[in-house]
């Protein structure tokens, strides 16, 4: 199902100065603007996402929840390639929207083409009206549902990892710090015999932080809602709340980052190394925000994906050699 913005009809039209009323009920009223045709075009119509099928719907199954439209879309991994492991892929967006194509299809489609099962997560956001705890519910049910049907997929069970861009570096970071801490399945009565733990994350141009100072605000906003005390900015500043069982992780930033401060993965990085965690921090001079898993100048340059996709092969999730030139992702 596609869910379309909401906005404010009053934007598109002239109401003439005499007609307050008129004018009034506009403002009041939402109306559901078309972009059907824009997404079916750009996205599932597109042959580069002829892969996309039935939705996997977290939630359908669970009383009081079946209503919740998050889902996942599962890219299986290519052929004869299948290394058995798994990714689940948290778009960013501010935990207001998501970058569902760009960071969501776009990177299940790279780690696919070197087999690895990816599913995108359409998480639940701000800009539909949701706060914490729906994001770590969604991620924590994505991974529940990916490790149970592990067999089914084609997938070992202990190589399912997350990967997050931006405000899904966090959720991918939430994903590996609170997966006992803050059960938020068992705080709804699910009961699950899997460890929801991943085995694996990767934090790209993250949001970390939520203190002043330091944290993306949008985000924080998004995530807390406006006013959010400093106990509550501590309890989500992941650089802080760093578990002792920490899955591994591989950090991906550059300093000319304007939009959310590099220093974030730096304080991550620092947290992590304290703790004695298996991390890997990739810092770039240039290469700014929002470059995703996309073949661009600043992947071809800093070959950055090629990095990473050594990292996991000494970590021995993905095989040797699968050479990145041979599968390039438009």
């Amino acid at each position: 199902m596609i869910e379309f913005p909401r906005i404010r009809i009053l934007n598109l039209i002239k109401i003439s100065p005499d007609k307050k009323e008129v004018k009034r009920k506009f403002m009041k009223k939402n109306i559901l603007f078309p972009v059907a045709i824009i997404l079916f075009i750009a996205g599932t119509a597109h042959p580069a996402w002829s892969w996309i099928g039935k939705p996997i719907k977290l939630w359908k199954t669970i009383s009081g929840m079946k209503e919740i439209t998050t889902e996942m879309y599962m890219r299986k991994a290519d052929g004869s390639e299948n290394t058995g492991a798994a990714v689940i892929v948290c778009p960013g967006g501010s935990y207001h929207h998501l970058g569902i194509i760009s960071e969501g299809h776009k990177t299940s489609s790279w780690f696919a083409k070197r087999g690895v099962t990816a599913f995108t997560l359409r998480y639940r956001v701000a800009g539909a009206g949701w706060h914490h705890p729906a994001m770590l519910q969604d991620v924590q049910r994505a991974i529940q549902l990916v490790r149970e049907n592990a067999e089914e997929y084609g997938i070992n069970p202990g190589k399912i990892g997350v990967i997050g861009f931006s405000a899904g570096g966090h959720l991918a970071l939430m994903a590996g710090a609170f997966f006992s801490s803050r059960d938020e399945l068992q705080k709804l009565g699910i009961e699950h015999t899997v460890s929801l733990r991943p085995d694996f994350v990767i934090p790209v141009y993250p949001v970390v932080s939520m203190m002043d100072g330091l944290a993306h605000e949008r985000s924080r906003r998004s995530l807390l809602w406006k006013k959010p005390t400093e106990e509550m900015k501590e309890a989500f500043s992941m650089e802080k709340q760093i578990p002792a069982d920490m899955p591994p992780v591989y950090i991906v930033a550059a300093k000319d980052d304007t939009v959310v401060d590099y220093r974030n993965s730096e304080v991550l990085y620092k947290a992590l190394t304290e703790k004695g965690i298996e991390c890997r921090f990739a810092l770039y001079e240039t290469g700014g925000h929002g470059f995703g898993m996309k073949n661009n100048k600043f992947a071809e340059e800093t070959r950055w994906r090629e990095s990473m996709w050594q990292w996991l092969v000494e970590k021995g999730f993905v095989k040797q050699g699968l050479a990145a030139e041979a599968y390039r992702v438009k």
